[in-house]
């Protein structure tokens, strides 16, 4: 490692966020008092994008904090605002987050966005953008996915029905193109301006009905069309494709991660492409592990890829509350730092860690 940071949630979080200024927001789920919602002040060596010698302050600090009546399984900051929006378990209705002024150290709770047919639905996965308006972009199962103005609660958007598949992820890649991945792998894309359309990418190699996909986009690349970034689709199983939006009809690239046998379920899978690397992306949510891999020597050939780095940190914490070995719930890039992520635990463990380049690699 180049460098490495620790800090202990009170409960275990299955989500971080970016928020404004660099902070980082995490969330609780699963616990019948109450979750924490927090708003961290990370370590000083994580806001500056040159990397700094030894520093005092190696610990991250709560700036502000709420709690959520619902587990919280997924947690969006909306861009240029100081709004979050939350969703969980029991049904797929959205609650909005104020994360307060610099006198106050209360995330409050706004009204709800209420869903049709939210109740009995699974959770509903989100995403955010305010390239019009805040838009929240959420639905729990393909012919639910919706477009709402967080502010005032105007539906803008509703997609075409394209089955009642379950959904593991979705995306804004522009404020007119939706990506939608379902939990079996398939992959549609949604345009804002022809809402009956919807364009079905490729399909994942045949599988177990028990196989469940998530997906990750790599987004922000400099002098880049969104659509040109690949697409890393991730089973339970380790496979990974990697898919070109411009191409749908076939894959850029396929692989078999090295990871554990599948477990009884896939809640907590993760794949991230790296922001500030070309070709690399992690997963995580099989163990306590999260792997990095450099993606620009794959192929076809479904082989097995070697990854470039192993963080282990949270397998060595210690059990998680279960008296079960810690799980990694989620991990996400840095914006500018390159090779530093942020990872979090079912044991309420929180790592930073940045590791040392290695020769001829990202």
């Amino acid at each position: 490692y180049r460098d490495l940071h620790t800090f202990e949630l009170q409960a275990p979080t299955r989500l971080i966020e970016w928020a404004r200024g660099s902070r980082v927001c995490v969330a609780g789920y699963g616990q019948s008092d109450g979750n924490e919602i927090l708003q961290l002040i990370p370590p000083p060596t994580l806001l500056t994008k040159e990397t700094q010698g030894l520093c005092p302050e190696r610990d991250f600090k709560v700036e502000c904090g709420g709690f959520s009546e619902h587990p919280v399984y997924s947690l969006k900051y909306v861009p240029d605002t100081s709004l979050l929006v939350t969703s969980g378990p029991p049904d797929s209705s959205l609650q909005v987050w104020q994360v307060s002024a610099e006198d106050s150290d209360v995330i409050k709770s706004v009204s709800p966005i209420a869903t049709e047919n939210g109740t009995g639905q699974s959770w509903a996965k989100i995403a955010t953008i305010s390239a019009r308006a805040p838009w929240v972009l959420h639905g729990s199962r393909l012919d639910r996915v919706q477009i709402t103005e967080v502010e005032s609660r105007k539906n803008v958007y509703t997609a075409a029905s394209g089955g009642s598949e379950e959904l593991s992820g979705l995306a804004f890649l522009d404020c007119n193109t939706l990506l939608l991945c379902c939990a079996t792998g398939r992959l549609c894309l949604a345009d804002v301006r022809q809402p009956q359309s919807l364009v079905e990418a490729v399909s994942v190699p045949s599988a177990p009905c028990s196989e469940q996909w998530c997906m990750g986009t790599r987004l922000g690349a400099q002098g880049l069309e969104p659509s040109s970034q690949p697409v890393a689709r991730l089973s339970s199983r380790g496979l990974l494709t990697l898919t070109d939006l411009r191409k749908t009809s076939e894959f850029l690239a396929l692989a078999k991660a090295r990871v554990p046998s599948p477990g009884s379920g896939a809640e907590f899978l993760c794949v991230s492409w790296a922001p500030a690397l070309e070709g690399c992306l992690a997963i995580s949510g099989f163990d306590g592990t999260v792997h990095v891999y450099d993606t620009q020597s794959w192929d076809n050939s479904g082989r097995e890829a070697e990854p470039i780095f192993v963080h282990k940190g949270h397998a060595f914490g210690g059990a998680g509350g279960s008296g079960d070995p810690p799980l990694v719930t989620v991990h996400t890039w840095h914006l500018q730092k390159p090779r530093t992520l942020l990872s979090a635990a079912s044991d309420g463990s929180l790592h930073v860690w940045d590791w040392v380049q290695p020769c001829g690699k990202c």
